[in-house]
């Protein structure tokens, strides 16, 4: 689906054909819009195809009188069992002459905040601050997502302790497996935006250099929380681990110890249930006996041991 946004009196409204000054944005195109893009605006087929490519890394190129900068942004995904997935996908955001293209495989809330106006002062005829306030909300939406995954896992925490459940368990590698996702991005993401800060790629201007540093400051903080409570959730899977080997260890010892008891009488059954002569006091009351005595010393010696606990 291709739309078109222009800022009219300072309000970013939807207008029906593409004009100068405006924002083409371009969400999971088919392959006639494919075609729009690369034949209509003149678009590199390479920057569209690198757009669209799930596997593709945050980088920026440059081809004649076009610029294309991937970026990776955050995803939220609800499963089928109700749970949260965080993931990262790329979105292209082409420089043009006269206009600037977002181009993503994936519809996200980000590119819908901007459509709906939510996001206020949004230039679209200043092509640098549109895609440096697009960059800050990219970067505001990790910081976002880091903190709801940071909820989670206490929640999953406060949980384990109530009761070890391997649902709670694998929610918490999940976690974990989502910050892997956003600090390998993030730090793409920042070699990206510094590499435009030196201003051989954009020409920038001291407000656009101001607001792409503000950009770098929350990448930054977003890479060091994801660091802190990558940290965090990694401890916590560690010390869990150590509890659940604890647990195993405290019921194989009790039932070792239960297994011990059991065998006495039995050894004594089976000594004076031999069809042999000689056995001391081969009487019916004296195996029982021996085998109540010997019974209660190894369990008082076991108790000592604390065996049972």
């Amino acid at each position: 689906m291709i739309n078109y946004y222009k800022t009219v009196e300072n309000r970013l409204v939807s207008i029906e054909a593409i004009q100068d000054g405006c924002w083409v944005s371009a969400v999971c195109p088919t392959e006639s819009e494919v075609a729009f893009l690369t034949d209509q605006l003149g678009i590199d087929q390479g920057f569209v195809r690198s757009s669209l490519d799930e596997e593709e890394t945050s980088r920026v190129e440059q081809e004649e009188d076009q610029t294309l900068l991937i970026i990776d942004l955050p995803l939220a995904e609800t499963n089928s069992d109700d749970t949260i997935q965080y993931t990262t996908a790329p979105i292209g955001i082409v420089m043009l002459p006269k206009q600037i293209v977002t181009i993503s495989l994936k519809s996200n809330p980000l590119i819908g905040e901007f459509a709906g106006g939510l996001v206020k002062n949004v230039p679209t005829h200043h092509k640098n601050t549109f895609l440096f306030t697009l960059l800050l909300r990219i970067a505001a939406r990790y910081l976002q997502h880091l903190k709801q995954i940071d909820k989670l896992s206490m929640r999953m925490e406060h949980q384990l302790h109530k009761s070890m459940k391997n649902k709670e368990l694998i929610q918490l590698l999940g976690l974990e497996k989502s910050l892997v996702y956003f600090s390998t991005s993030l730090k793409a993401n920042e070699l990206t935006m510094e590499k435009i800060l030196r201003g051989r790629i954009l020409k920038l201007y001291e407000e656009d250099q101001d607001l792409l540093e503000d950009v770098l400051i929350e990448t930054k903080q977003a890479i060091e929380m994801c660091n802190i409570y990558a940290s965090i959730l990694s401890g916590t899977m560690d010390a869990f681990a150590s509890v659940i080997s604890n647990n195993l260890n405290i019921v194989m010892k009790v039932l070792t110890s239960i297994t011990i008891l059991m065998a006495i009488p039995t050894m004594v059954s089976s000594f004076y249930g031999m069809n042999v002569s000689g056995l001391p006091l081969p009487y019916f009351w004296f195996p029982c006996v021996l085998a109540a005595v010997l019974t209660i010393i190894v369990a008082i010696i076991l108790v000592k041991k604390n065996m049972f606990y």
